[in-house]
């Protein structure tokens, strides 16, 4: 079974499902094996922490959790929502672009 997912990192996604429906954000890390992403600003949750070397101090910080890669979608700027990708060959290189609009992305 392939591990690919249809986003990367430093893609525009926008959440279509969960408490952060409808949010927007940049991608900033990508899990293929567990179908995860994190997204920047989305699903904040907070981590305990503890001091680990004499002088720091530990306490409660948020930060971002992962999420399934299924609840995001591409987020097109000229269409202005969450679309599909297709795939385009161009000069012998491969291009993701909007399925509705043919905008790059």
């Amino acid at each position: 079974m392939s591990n690919t997912l249809h986003v990367k990192k430093d893609d525009t996604v926008i959440v279509i499902s969960g408490d952060d429906k409808g949010k927007k954000g940049k991608v900033l890390e990508v899990s293929p094996k567990e179908k995860k992403v994190i997204v920047e600003g989305i699903n904040r949750v907070q981590k305990h922490t503890r001091p680990r070397r004499q002088g720091d101090v530990g306490g409660i910080i948020t930060v971002d959790g992962p999420m399934y890669a299924s609840k995001v979608q591409l987020f097109c700027s000229k269409c202005g929502k969450g679309v599909r990708a297709k795939y385009v060959i161009e000069n012998g290189t491969k291009k993701r672009v909007c399925a509705k609009c043919g905008a790059e992305l």
